[in-house]
């Protein structure tokens, strides 16, 4: 297991990156995640990742990556609800990458 901090606490982690306990997520944790991975978060990142915090509450399990894309399209519109766009914001995958940031096990089916 190893962890990251944030604002002083530690949050433990697995050999992947997904956070053991979502309950400690935190905006400042999905930062943390997205600063090893040199990535920067926008609005559009946000917004994937709270659609996904919503998909896990209501469904208890993380959407593989064409469901993600589907249910997307339905919420928030065509234009985002495509892979090519998914994979603009998260390159390592956008289910993956994602639930990772959104501090969600991984998807069901992801490698």
């Amino acid at each position: 297991m190893s962890s990251i901090e944030v604002n002083g606490k530690s949050i433990e982690t697995d050999e992947e990156g997904y956070l053991v306990d979502r309950t400690e997520w935190t905006e400042e944790a999905a930062q943390i995640l997205a600063d090893q991975d040199e990535l920067e978060l926008t609005d559009n990142h946000w917004e994937v990742m709270h659609f996904l915090r919503d998909y896990y509450e209501e469904y208890q399990i993380a959407p593989a990556v064409r469901v993600l894309t589907k249910a997307i399209g339905k919420k928030l519109g065509k234009e985002k609800g495509n892979s090519k766009y998914l994979y603009e914001l998260f390159p390592y995958g956008p289910a993956k990458q994602a639930c990772r940031f959104a501090g969600l096990p991984k998807p069901t089916g992801c490698v």
